[in-house]
């Protein structure tokens, strides 16, 4: 049997490595290529023709959109979206019965996808893969709006009236039940919210997910400290200590990176 011939792109280094180590425990798989940017990996697509490609959606330059566009709808490729979450993104790609992988995801979830990739290509349905992606492609660009300014004052409830609480002044945050606490110094706040809400709502590049619970300010990190399994211990200014996942290390590694 020959080898399913497949193609990585993102731009994150990590997460090219991440998805190549998964393929490696997948004999059937061969990786033929990688590429850190939607133009490179519209040349290699043509170039290469592999069977299946995962491409990220969002990359600088041209995005998995606009790879998608440049690519047409003959001869595609299996093609595996990975993508941060996006809610309206993530039901388009169900809808259109695209698979994808929801960053970050679990080895369970690529197993999952893994399954799907090898079911498609047994049943050679890539007959109508081009009508597929090409009605997922309209779907999703006539969503796309400009980025909303982030978030920065939250109203709080409490004692029968309303104040308002700086982003800036939260420590972190982190679920309890249908809420989310947030800490600022020495006082915690209670607001009816998602994690996932909340986090769209917060400023990217101050405010970053370490945990299914936790979203932590990056300004009052004072330490961190290795842990287990790609996971760590962060101190923060007032000596809270949280421990991140495995499944967001992703993101620590980016504001490592970012340190440097």
């Amino acid at each position: 049997m020959d080898k399913i011939r497949t193609l990585i792109i993102d731009d994150e280094p990590l997460a090219r490595k991440r998805l190549a180590g998964l393929l490696k425990e997948h004999s059937e798989f061969s990786i033929i290529g990688e590429c850190s940017n939607g133009l490179d990996a519209v040349a290699a697509i043509q170039s290469h023709t592999p069977d299946v490609v995962f491409l990220d959606m969002q990359m600088p330059d041209l995005d998995g959109l606009g790879v998608l566009q440049q690519l047409g709808t003959e001869n595609l490729p299996v093609i595996i979206f990975v993508t941060a979450y996006d809610t309206y993104a993530v039901k388009a790609f169900e809808v259109h019965a695209v698979d994808y992988l929801l960053k970050p995801f679990d080895d369970e979830r690529f197993e999952q996808t893994i399954a799907y990739v090898k079911l498609h290509l047994r049943r050679k349905v890539a007959d109508d893969l081009g009508s597929r992606l090409t009605a997922l492609y309209h779907d999703l660009a006539s969503q796309r709006q400009p980025a909303t300014s982030p978030t920065e004052r939250i109203p709080i409830k409490s004692a029968g009236r309303v104040f308002f609480l700086n982003t800036s002044d939260i420590d972190w945050l982190e679920a309890e039940g249908n809420y989310v606490s947030l800490h600022a110094g020495k006082a915690s706040h209670l607001v009816r919210d998602t994690m996932s809400v909340m986090e769209a709502k917060l400023d990217s590049k101050k405010f970053l997910r370490i945990h299914r619970s936790v979203i932590v300010n990056t300004l009052r990190i004072k330490e961190m400290q290795p842990w287990s399994h790609g996971e760590y211990v962060l101190i923060l200014q007032d000596g809270t200590r949280l421990t991140s996942s495995r499944n967001y290390a992703d993101n620590l590694n980016k504001l490592l990176q970012k340190s440097h």
